[in-house]
């Protein structure tokens, strides 16, 4: 394992999952409905947005633990990725299956179909043992990155209610969430968010039509305390901005194979950057770097580090900050 980032002095992460999945990647050339499907290949991942985010951190030699909910039925395959990757398993089993997303890959036509399955959803019992587990984990963690959907019952302000639970003990939250958990979470003021295009016009209720709009948005959650804001809009890069800067990451083009996972690595890779202490711009060109580098892999995985590395040179970075619109 690549240690490049990581010493002993380097604080310790948490992710928090709470709706994992079984990510299951099936290929079938020119899909149909309402026929027999031949699968050309398959490949079953652990993930959620959480575990994605712990998996890439870990193989840059960050120290990371993981938490959230897992279903017992099917935690195994969950708990053997763990020891794999070197996370510590901090999970909460709770009765049922973890929920399995199915991803048809249809290279003939171009297309990717998606069959999400539900999981289960914990008791009011089981939240209280969440925010007991999350303060264990506070005694000797400094960064939690709190990320995903919620189980279908749980209330959106759970988000929130943990991010202000870890503020009160002085740690450090990054939020990668959508729709009503994350404007409920927006209101603890989380120390960086990581909308994409859609999540954000989907919060503020308007498009955004423009880079020029995505700044302005940006900008205006930062002057609400939010201290670091990235927008990510897929082909087009990422935007991302603080009090004092303000940069535009555009990625090279690159052989897109899968895009599961990209969004969970930009958020490693800015997480990477912050605790390497690197500049907005650097940061940028990292966690841009992380996203791509997932792209030409099927599953949440990355590359050998000397490819992110590579990656990294390649990353165009426009000056935003002098901009006034």
């Amino acid at each position: 394992m690549n240690t490049m980032f990581s010493d002993s002095s380097t604080p310790r992460i948490a992710t928090l999952t709470l709706n994992p999945a079984i990510d299951q990647t099936v290929a079938i050339p020119n899909f149909r409905a309402g026929t027999v499907n031949r699968v050309g290949w398959e490949q079953s991942d652990p993930g959620g947005k959480g575990v994605n985010v712990a998996s890439f951190l870990a193989a840059f030699g960050f120290s990371v633990t993981v938490s959230g909910f897992l279903g017992h039925e099917n935690a195994e395959l969950f708990q053997t990725f763990f020891a794999h990757q070197g996370l510590c398993d901090r999970f909460l089993l709770i009765p049922g299956k973890t929920r399995v997303n199915v991803k048809i890959i249809d290279d003939a036509q171009e297309q990717v179909t998606d069959i999400n399955f539900p999981g289960p959803s914990p008791t009011p019992e089981e939240i209280t043992a969440l925010h007991q587990r999350v303060d264990e984990l506070a005694i000797d963690h400094d960064w939690f990155i709190v990320s995903g959907s919620l189980p279908a019952s749980v209330s959106p302000n759970l988000y929130r209610d943990l991010t202000q639970r870890l503020k009160s003990q002085g740690k450090t939250v990054i939020l990668d969430a959508s729709g009503d958990s994350f404007r409920q979470a927006l209101t603890a003021i989380p120390f960086a968010i990581k909308p994409n295009i859609d999540e954000l016009q989907e919060y503020l209720g308007v498009s955004l039509r423009s880079e020029i709009e995505v700044l302005q948005a940006a900008r205006g959650l930062v002057a609400e305390g939010i201290e670091c804001v990235v927008v990510s809009m897929g082909a087009g890069g990422a935007i991302f901005v603080e009090a004092d800067s303000a940069v535009w990451a555009r990625p090279p083009q690159v052989n897109v194979i899968s895009t599961v996972g990209a969004g969970d690595a930009m958020v490693a890779g800015l997480v990477a950057g912050k605790l390497r202490g690197f500049a907005l711009a650097d940061c940028a060109r990292l966690a841009t770097a992380f996203s791509i580098a997932t792209l030409s892999q099927v599953g949440p995985r990355l590359p050998l580090p000397d490819r992110v590395e590579a990656l990294m040179e390649q990353v165009q970075i426009e000056d935003l900050h002098s901009a006034r619109f």
